[in-house]
C-alpha cells in the first residue's frame, strides 16, 4: 500500500510495514535512551548530545531526506510518526528533531545547489552536524519584515551584522539557515536567506534563553559582527528569502503538530492509568462522570488532530510531484494539534490533582512544554490569520 491509497481509508488508517518500522524503531529508541534521562535534562537544561548523535545514526535526523544526501529516504508520514514517539517521551528531544528535520534538511534540500547539499546537507541530515533556523529578531516576530540585521554585498562575500533571537539548537548548531534583510525599503521583500557556518570570525552566540519548557532543546541568541559569508552560501536568490521561509515553515509546523500529537498522548495515557487505579470515596475515579467527560474530550480531541496530521504529511507528500501549497493543511493542524497537547496536559494535571503538580510525575513537564507548541512556528493566532486568509481568498 502506497501512501497515496492510505489516504482514501479515512479513519482506519492502515499503515505500510515500512511505516510501522520506522514508528517502532522511533519508540523503542524514546523509551529505551531518553525515558531514562528526559526529566534530569529537562531538570539542567543541558542538550542531549549522545541521544542526538544516536538519532542521527539511526535516520532520524533526516528522515524524508534521500540517501545519496545523508538521509533515511523516507515520506513524509514516517517523518510524523517518528516525531510523535520521540515527543510523547521528551519534547525537547522531539524539537531538536524538529528543527533538524523540517526546517533545516527541508530547506537546503528543496532550495539548495548541489554544492550546498553536498557540503550543508549531507553532514546535517546524517546527524553529523546540528543544523538551526533563524528568522525572529528581538524586534520582529511574526512580522518579518520589520528587521533590522543586514547583509551587505561586499565583492564575492555579503557582509552580515545583527542580532537574531529565539534560534533554537543555536548554542550547539553547526550550520545555521539564516534570514536576513539585504533590501529593508521592500520589507519583507528584501529578505535574503544564507548558509551560515557557526566556526567562521563575526559570529557569536549571545544569552542563552532560560525556558519555560523543552529545556533540554538549546535556545540562544546569535550575533553577527562583520560576519563574512561567501555569495556562494546564499540560499536561493536576493529577495527570495521570505517566500523560503514560509514554505520551510509549512514543512515545519507539521512536525510541530506531531510533536504536540505526541505530548498529547503522553498526557491522556497517564490520565487513564490513573484513573483507573486512583480511589476516591470509595471507588475508582474513572468511574466518575467528571472523570469520564475528560478523558472522553481528551481522545476525541487527539484523533481528530491525528488525522488532520495526516491529512497534512499526505499533501506535502503530493506537493513533491505536483508542487501544490499544503499551507492549509499544516496549519490546521498545527492549530489544532498545539491546542490539544495544551488542552490534553491541563486535564491531565488536574485528574491528577496534587501529584499532577508535584515534579514525581512528567505531567507538570508535559504541560510546560505542550505551551510552546502553540508559539513557535507562527502562534495559534498566526495560524487563525492563515487558514481564514486563505479560505476568504485573501493575500
Amino acid at each position: 500500500m502506497t501512501i497515496a491509497e492510505v489516504s482514501a481509508h479515512g479513519p482506519d488508517l492502515a499503515l505500510t510495514a515500512e511505516h510501522e518500522m520506522i514508528r517502532q524503531t522511533a519508540r523503542d529508541f524514546a523509551q529505551n535512551e531518553i525515558a531514562p534521562i528526559a526529566a534530569q535534562h529537562d531538570e539542567t537544561g543541558e542538550f542531549p548530545y549522545d541521544t542526538v548523535k544516536k538519532m542521527g545514526r539511526l535516520g532520524l535526523m533526516g528522515i524524508e531526506v534521500p540517501e545519496e544526501y545523508g538521509g533515511a529516504g523516507l515520506d513524509t508520514l514516517a517523518y510524523v510518526l517518528a516525531m510523535e514517539e520521540i515527543s510523547k517521551v521528551d519534547a525537547a528531544h522531539g524539537t531538536i528533531m524538529s528543527v533538524n528535520n523540517s526546517l533545516v534538511c527541508f530547506g537546503l534540500y528543496r532550495f539548495g545547489s548541489e554544492v550546498q547539499k553536498r557540503s550543508y546537507l549531507v553532514p546535517v541530515a546524517s546527524g553529523q552536524k546540528i543544523g538551526a533556523y533563524s528568522l525572529t529578531e528581538p524586534m520582529s516576530g511574526s512580522d518579518a519584515g520589520n528587521m533590522r540585521s543586514r547583509a551587505v554585498r561586499d565583492g564575492i562575500d555579503y557582509v552580515i551584522n545583527g542580532r537574531k533571537s529565539w534560534v533554537t539548537s543555536a548554542p550547539v548548531a553547526d550550520v545555521i539557515l539564516l534570514f536576513t534583510m539585504t533590501a529593508p525599503e521592500k520589507k519583507h521583500k528584501g529578505i535574503t536567506a544564507f548558509l551560515i557556518d557557526t566556526n567562521q570570525p563575526g559570529f557569536s552566540r549571545g544569552k542563552t534563553e532560560p525556558k519555560l519548557g523543552i529545556r533540554a532543546s538549546a535556545t540562544s541568541e546569535i550575533v553577527f559582527d562583520n560576519y563574512r559569508c561567501p555569495a556562494a552560501n546564499r540560499l536561493g536568490e536576493e529577495g527570495e528569502g521570505f517566500k523560503i521561509a514560509m514554505a520551510v515553515l509549512d514543512a515545519g509546523r507539521i512536525g510541530i503538530a506531531a510533536q504536540g500529537l505526541g505530548i498529547a498522548e503522553a498526557a491522556y495515557e497517564a490520565s487513564v492509568a490513573y484513573a483507573r487505579e486512583r480511589e476516591a470515596f470509595g471507588t475508582k475515579i474513572g468511574e466518575f462522570q467528571g472523570i469520564q467527560f475528560k478523558i472522553a474530550d481528551m481522545k476525541t480531541r487527539i484523533e481528530a488532530a491525528r488525522l488532520l496530521i495526516y491529512n497534512a504529511a499526505l499533501a506535502k507528500e503530493r506537493s513533491k510531484t505536483s508542487g501544490e501549497r499544503y499551507t492549509l493543511q499544516a496549519s490546521m493542524a498545527k492549530l489544532f494539534a498545539s491546542e490539544t497537547a495544551m488542552f490534553c496536559a491541563h486535564e491531565a494535571v488536574q485528574i491528577h490533582g496534587g501529584l499532577g503538580y508535584s515534579k514525581e510525575l512528567p505531567l507538570e513537564r508535559y504541560f510546560r512544554d505542550a505551551k510552546i507548541t502553540e508559539i513557535y512556528e507562527g502562534t495559534s493566532e498566526i495560524q487563525r490569520m492563515v487558514i481564514a486568509r486563505h479560505e476568504l481568498g485573501l493575500r
